[in-house]
């Protein structure tokens, strides 16, 4: 094509949304990624079926919140476009397809996993398949631990049909008198917190074996409607819209999201899904009663709520599921006597979570409660756990008498209703709770201490990429900043004031010293380094952008890095989810690489790695962590924080060994092509190819090796732009 034709197509593309992809169905491709896990024989058998459970969580998820949204705005009438030019109406279609050929491959993966269970003597069980003793037994667990809060519900004239919540079982039964009179229908909600697959006691079979919940109630009809026999049932579950919106000039947060929390429980049905072995008469009754619409009716073909799937999950089979790992505790940390303080003066560390332990982070806040040298500490909560130590120390520390602030986030969507708890718990120890803005979230991860040392406050300060969470440490990949920096404890300081200091963000960024800041500094800030990258290599000085994240979807983003690519940047993009840049389109991002890792954890650590004029790596690049994806709702509308590490071993840590790591993995990376597609790097035989999991759980970070450092060092590796073979 000659250069004037050429470009002028290049101009076309950059104005056509054809350069986007659209966000929902990417993340649909990102949930097919983690339903392949349950495929791969690379895991053990119990990881895979995890990954399946997972899966299905994941979908629940997206219907009440994304497809929700997006019905709701075709009920509306809305037409106006998304970033790639599909309507709602178009989006809807097109989320309803690719969301039927999810569930068809989760309902063949789970009869494959099903298949290799019983194989591995792990047996779920129909009532036919039952011993005389395990019926005897199950008879008795049914009367004592189920029927006592079962309520069986008829539907006639009298009894009109039950309110079901969200993600609420029940069983519909046809029952036909068994003395000639008038038959009816029979409704049994499923209790919330009982198991759904009981394990039996071990008898004369041997092995695993269960039995779901539903297959229980339905052995045991007569003892919930005497008289009445069977003639038909269908099991289904309902989903609905649990989006939260929040009215703007709401004068009381706190009583607004009371009630909001109510009514996501009543929210409009999204899904009502159903099994299709169901009598047609049947379902068709239970569409009428509920209200729903056709469009709402999903039928499956096999097991409904794959997400309760992970109680099959057993712990006496510790050969079916990943050896076990235990985080590493610096050891920098241990040589100054478990004192963080004093081994955070000495140098800055980074604590990389889940491969090392989130202990750190907990002992972090605890150490500075019980200091008596501590005169103040402020922290950022997103989300964390009901009995959350990190809580309990703030706690302890304001009975101590030390100024305690927690910002605490109640918009953090399903979270809510335990954020609103945990706050009310701190202000009754004299912790100052603030709750942020009404219309950003709070998404920064920084927690700030401020010590007495002589004469003189000093201030420790921990930026993370992740959340306060316990739990999610040990399974999501986060980096901690741990820093003696005064500049960057001034900065959170500023980041704090900032936020309690208004009632909404002010167009004036505070004067940070260092670090970035959204809604106001940071998507400027990326744009300008994006922009410098391809002006370096317009003069044909070196270039290259590096850059982890979960979720890539800001249009002014996405069209930098376009420009770049065109400007000859190097660009590799870790992006484990929603991707809507479409890379290696010839001419116009072919110089952008997409990869996306799916393995044992969950990828969650935001880096940013500029070249600043050398090749990558390299002591002079400019290097980041963030709590912030390149997303509009993270850049322009929540408190998000970018801090540039420059500390030279951290430096190192999360340029040549994190990222690198990152970039040479092959065993749990998939490619991205410019239609949206994804390919499993194909590695053979796949037990040589590069983990970068592995290599964490291997190797210590650098920042935390104290005295060992320099005689251990990790080898540096070398990136190689890998494709599939």
């Amino acid at each position: 094509m000659p250069d004037g034709q050429q470009q002028r197509a290049l101009r076309q593309l950059m104005s056509s949304p054809q350069r986007f992809l659209n966000r929902e169905l990417s993340w649909l491709q990102f949930n097919q990624r983690v339903l392949d896990e349950a495929d791969n024989p690379a895991h053990p058998l119990l990881e895979r079926l995890r990954f399946l459970s997972i899966s299905a969580s994941n979908l629940d998820e997206f219907d009440m919140v994304r497809y929700a949204g997006i019905r709701e705005q075709v009920r509306a009438g809305v037409t106006k476009q998304s970033l790639d030019g599909l309507t709602p109406a178009q989006q809807v279609a097109e989320i309803e397809a690719a969301s039927l050929k999810l569930i068809a491959a989760q309902q063949e993966q789970w009869r494959k996993l099903k298949a290799e269970m019983t194989r591995e003597n792990i047996h779920v069980l129909e009532p036919d398949e039952l011993t005389r003793k395990e019926r005897a037994e199950l008879e008795t667990y049914f009367n004592t631990n189920i029927f006592p809060i079962l309520t069986p519900l008829a539907v006639d004239p009298a009894h009109p049909f039950p309110f079901i919540p969200n993600l609420g079982f029940t069983i519909a039964f046809d029952l036909a008198s068994e003395t000639g009179g008038e038959g009816q229908v029979g409704i049994v909600p499923m209790p919330t917190f009982v198991r759904r697959f009981i394990r039996l006691q071990t008898g004369s079979k041997p092995g695993v074996r269960f039995i779901a919940l539903e297959d229980v109630i339905g052995m045991f009809l007569g003892t919930l409607f005497p008289g009445f026999e069977e003639e038909g049932r269908c099991l289904f579950r309902i989903v609905r819209d649990s989006d939260i919106e929040i009215e703007e000039e709401s004068e009381d947060l706190i009583r607004e999201f009371e009630v909001l929390l109510k009514q996501r429980r009543r929210g409009r049905i999204v899904r009502l899904r159903m099994q299709s072995s169901a009598p047609e008469k049947l379902r068709g009754f239970i569409m009428r009663e509920i209200g729903a619409e056709p469009s709402d009716i999903v039928l499956y073909d096999g097991i409904l709520g794959m997400a309760r799937l992970s109680e099959l999950i057993v712990e006496d089979r510790p050969e079916l599921l990943f050896p076990a790992y235990e985080p590493r505790y610096p050891e920098r940390i241990r040589e100054m006597g478990g004192d963080i303080f004093a081994a955070v003066r000495a140098k800055d560390i980074l604590v990389h979570h889940p491969f090392e332990s989130f202990d750190v982070v907990v002992e972090f806040v605890r150490q500075a409660a019980a200091d008596p040298q501590v005169v103040a500490i402020k922290q950022t909560l997103y989300r964390t756990t009901v009995n959350s130590p990190i809580v309990g120390a703030l706690i302890e520390a304001a009975e101590a008498g030390k100024t305690v602030t927690a910002l605490v986030e109640i918009k953090a969507r399903f979270d809510e209703e335990a954020n609103l708890r945990l706050a009310r718990d701190l202000e009754r120890a004299g912790v100052q709770v603030v709750y942020g803005f009404i219309e950003y979230k709070t998404h920064a991860k920084v927690s700030l201490v401020v010590r007495r040392e002589g004469n003189d406050l000093r201030t420790y300060t921990h930026y993370g990429t992740g959340n306060y969470h316990p739990t999610n440490a040990r399974i999501y990949t986060d980096l901690s900043l741990f820093t003696a920096d005064q500049a960057l404890g001034r900065d959170a300081n500023r980041l704090f004031n900032y936020v309690t200091a208004y009632r909404e963000p002010p167009e004036v960024a505070p004067p940070f010293e260092i670090i970035g800041m959204s809604p106001v500094t940071m998507k400027k800030q990326l744009i300008e380094m994006i922009e410098a990258e391809a002006q370096a290599a317009r003069k044909g000085k070196p270039s290259g952008v590096w850059a982890k994240m979960n979720s890539l979807v800001d249009p002014d983003v996405i069209d930098a890095l376009y420009k770049a690519s065109q400007a000859g940047v190097p660009t590799v993009l870790v992006v484990r989810g929603i991707c809507c840049l479409r890379p290696g389109i010839p001419g116009f991002s072919e110089n952008i690489t997409v990869k996306s890792i799916v393995g044992r954890f969950l990828e969650h650590s935001r880096i940013l790695c500029f070249a600043n004029g050398e090749a990558l790596p390299s002591p002079n690049a400019k290097v980041f962590l963030s709590s912030a994806d390149w997303m509009p709702r993270n850049l322009m509308r929540r408190v998000e924080v970018l801090v540039p590490l420059t500390n030279p071993t951290v430096h190192r840590q999360v340029l040549n060994q994190i990222m690198v790591a990152n970039l040479n993995d092959e065993r749990q990376s998939w490619l991205m092509h410019s239609d949206g597609e994804y390919e499993r790097f194909n590695v053979s035989p796949p037990e040589t190819a590069f983990t970068a999991h592995g290599y964490f759980m291997d190797n210590p970070s650098l920042s935390g090796r104290g005295s060992a450092l320099e005689v251990s060092l990790p080898p540096r590796l070398s990136y190689r732009e890998t494709h599939p073979k």
